[in-house]
This record gives structure tokens, C-alpha cells and sequence, in this order.
């Protein structure tokens, strides 16, 4: 464990010294500074008003920056190491291979998972200020969606950084899997499916099989539990799984997919090196 803790605080130094965390950083705490600029917490939509309106906007935007942010620079962790040749010195340190591993994945989670929760409780700390209703349930449960979802793309991450053997390998992976994520699932494969007259409940299957699409549908189904806006596939969702599952499955199945990712990771790590 002690060997664990210090390699995970090596990342977390390292870290603090890279160019990507202070703007990762800086986009998290602009994109706060921009929702409370613009009075999205006097606004009321759909309901919805005060933090809750801006919690809403805040974690939609993170979706679509958190992942390729998360995927671009802990693809470097292990092919970075291995093609700068610190990889045998690290090695050859008094470190087990497990603890190094584990290690970077930990420290890494730490920092990217920090800022935008610091964001977005630098939001509420705001409005407490301003005497603004803070919606606690919302909260904890977006907190828990974020920190799922960046558990989920480190463990991708630490995957594809294993299996590469060179850092424009590993960004060339990780961004193409993001883009198959943000696009494939959700517009061309399902079109196919569709015109191959698939069953609905098998499309939608394969849908969420999709971690964005799931956080997508999990944020919408915190302010619209029957999911109108999805149209006749959230009567599939709500019957497969009802609201409050739905929601245990958005936390769980991103976490699981994430610790099924880092292990896969590790063992051809553990093998090849």
C-alpha cells in the first residue's frame, strides 16, 4: 500500500506540473464563471430554477469536454513512460508492478476527477452565499455521475495505454474511441439497426451500452423521470429498468466497465513488460 500511495502521489506531482491540468482547470472554473455570468440561476426552464437550472447546464457541458480530456492525456501514463525511457528506470525501483500501475491510475483519478468537482462545489458554495435554494439531492447525485464518469475513461484510458506502444498510437486511440462513443453508437449504428428492422428493445440495448449515452440519459432522467423527451424508447428504458434503477445502473455500469478496463489493462501490462 505504501508503495501504492507514493506512486500515486508521484502522478498527482506530476500532474500539478503539466500544461493539460491547469487548463483543464481553467475551462471547468471558466465554464462556472461564464453559467453564473450569463444569470442561469435567476433563469426558470422547464421548472427548473436557481442551481438546479445551472447544475443541469454544468454537467451536460462536462460530458462533452471530460472524456476526450481524460482519454487525450492519461493515454500518455504508461505508452509516454515506456517511449520517453523512464520506463525501466521506474522499474527498477523497489516498486511492484501492481503498485505502480494502480498507483498512476489512482493519482491520475485525483486530478481529473478534482476540478470539476471543485467547480461545481465552488458553485454552490457561490449561491449559498447569495442565498440561492441549493438543490443537495442533485448535487450528490451529479457528484456521483462525475466521479463515475471519470473512472470509466480512466480505466478506457489505461487500457489503450497499455496495449499502445508509442504516445501518437495511444492518442490516435483514444480519440477515435471517443468519437465511435460520441457518434457511432448513437447515429450510424442505430440507423442500421433501424433500417434492418431490429427490435427497438435491442437497439436501445445497444445504446447503452454506451457510457456517454448513458450519462446523458441518467442527467435527463434527474429533472424528467419519465424521460419524455426520448420519445417511445424511454417506455423500454423505464420498463427495463424503472427510474431509481435506471439511475443505480448510470453509477454502476460506468464504474464496473471502468475497473473491467484498467484490469484487462493491467494484465497485458503485467505480461508484455
Amino acid at each position: 500500500m505504501k508503495q501504492l500511495w507514493l506512486t500515486a502521489r508521484l502522478d498527482i506531482v506530476e500532474s500539478l506540473r503539466a500544461r493539460w491540468f491547469v487548463i483543464y482547470c481553467l475551462v471547468f472554473g471558466a465554464i462556472v464563471a461564464l453559467l453564473f455570468a450569463f444569470g442561469l440561476t435567476e433563469s426558470r426552464v422547464l421548472g427548473f430554477i436557481g442551481l438546479s437550472r445551472l447544475l443541469v447546464t454544468y454537467i451536460q457541458l462536462t460530458m462533452a469536454i471530460m472524456p476526450i480530456f481524460v482519454l487525450v492525456t492519461t493515454v500518455r501514463s504508461v505508452a509516454g513512460d515506456r517511449e520517453a525511457g523512464v520506463f525501466e528506470y521506474l522499474l527498477s525501483l523497489p516498486v511492484s508492478l501492481g503498485a505502480w500501475f494502480w498507483g498512476k491510475l489512482l493519482g491520475r483519478y485525483v486530478m481529473v476527477f478534482l476540478p470539476v468537482f471543485a467547480a461545481m462545489l465552488g458553485a454552490v458554495l457561490w449561491a449559498q452565499a447569495r442565498q440561492i435554494e441549493v438543490p443537495w439531492s442533485m448535487f450528490g447525485y451529479y457528484t456521483a455521475l462525475l466521479a463515475a464518469m471519470g473512472w470509466c475513461f480512466l480505466g478506457l484510458a489505461m487500457l489503450i495505454s497499455a496495449l499502445a506502444r508509442s504516445t501518437d498510437v495511444a492518442q490516435g486511440a483514444a480519440f477515435m474511441l471517443w468519437l465511435v462513443l460520441l457518434l457511432f453508437l448513437d447515429l450510424i449504428l442505430l440507423g442500421v439497426l433501424i433500417q434492418g428492422k431490429v427490435q427497438p428493445e435491442l437497439a436501445i440495448t445497444i445504446a447503452l451500452a454506451n457510457p456517454l449515452q448513458v450519462f446523458r440519459t441518467a442527467a435527463l432522467a434527474l429533472f424528467d423521470p419519465q424521460l419524455i423527451v426520448l420519445g417511445p424508447s424511454a417506455y423500454v428504458i423505464l420498463d427495463l429498468f424503472g427510474v431509481t434503477g435506471y439511475q443505480y445502473y448510470a453509477i454502476a455500469y460506468p464504474v464496473l466497465l471502468g475497473v473491467a478496463s484498467a484490469g484487462t489493462g493491467y494484465l497485458f501490462f503485467r505480461r508484455s513488460d
